[in-house]
């Protein structure tokens, strides 16, 4: 039977050497279920898998598209069955690997089709953030959308217009819409889940974003802030720097940028935790449990 093995958890746990070792067990590859490590430019502050990984292992939707194309959840759906597809041409196991929970939502369940909102109102609350700020769009939307401002990745301004744009457009929250009636798909899958003490978790963040710095994170950044503007780089990892000022940034703003990338990434880290604990169909393992995982994997057969 086709299986499709999904390895999902918080940023910075280790799916990615896990992913590996299982596609390497399996002989087979891995589609990638991140939302930002699919564009080129984007290469150090998405932390993605380095060359070496890349060689070891045949990865999908890494590297395959420009900070200019715009990719949703809908996209990532028939993208990531094509490659499934594709996969499954030469063998009957695929890995998916990735902490976005709505890609991996939209590949194993399907994705709703929403109405879309008044491009007006859009407007209007785009004109009223980049006056007031992000502070101001998160009040916004907490007030109006909690239910969906809890789950949302709250330091991305790009999804709280859209659901704030939405609630002012049908006075509903975007969540409503959600049918919950999951697609039927030509495959199985086994759903594993990575996890750790939370302490130890953040002490990975703190210390990958070092890293990041040490590789030459901030010069990247650099180099796209002429984009800076684009939805794709208003994201963690990119927008602390580009809200700290005009290039070159100062050594304070520089630090006091890094150190709202941590927490941020902190953040980001407990949301996907509380997303992926939503799914009872999720096992949880440690991240160097291959073994167990192995183990698991072998029950569902």
């Amino acid at each position: 039977m086709r299986t499709v093995i999904v390895i999902a958890g918080p940023t910075a746990i280790g799916k990615t050497a896990l992913s590996i070792q299982l596609a390497q067990h399996f002989n087979t590859s891995i589609v990638s279920a991140d939302s930002r490590q699919c564009y080129r430019e984007m290469n150090i502050g998405t932390a993605k898998p380095d060359a070496a990984e890349l060689a070891a292992v045949t990865h999908y939707f890494i590297n395959s598209h420009s900070i200019h194309d715009n990719i949703n959840a809908a996209d990532y759906e028939q993208l990531a069955l094509a490659y499934l597809d594709h996969i499954f041409t030469t063998t009957d196991v695929a890995i998916v690997c990735g902490g976005t929970g709505l890609y991996i939502k939209a590949l194993c369940e399907g994705i709703d089709v929403m109405p879309d909102a008044d491009k007006t109102v859009e407007a209007a609350i785009k004109r009223q953030f980049e006056v007031n700020g992000l502070a101001w769009l998160q009040q916004e939307l907490q007030a109006k959308d909690p239910v969906f401002f809890e789950q949302a990745e709250q330091q991305n301004p790009v999804r709280l217009i859209r659901a704030l744009s939405f609630f002012e457009t049908h006075q509903r929250s975007i969540t409503d819409f959600k049918t919950q009636t999951a697609k039927e798909r030509p495959f199985r899958v086994i759903k594993i889940a990575l996890d750790m003490p939370r302490e130890l978790l953040y002490t990975r963040i703190n210390h990958r974003v070092d890293l990041m710095m040490e590789a030459g994170l901030l010069q990247e950044i650099e180099t796209l802030y002429p984009f800076r503007m684009l939805k794709n780089l208003q994201t963690v990892g990119y927008s602390e720097f580009y809200e700290a000022g005009a290039f070159p940034l100062t050594a304070a703003r520089i630090a006091e940028a890094v150190d709202k990338v941590k927490q941020h990434t902190r953040n980001y880290a407990k949301r996907q935790l509380t997303w992926f604990r939503k799914d009872q169909a999720f096992a949880w393992f440690a991240p160097d449990d291959f073994n167990g995982v192995l183990d698991y994997i072998h029950t569902k057969n």
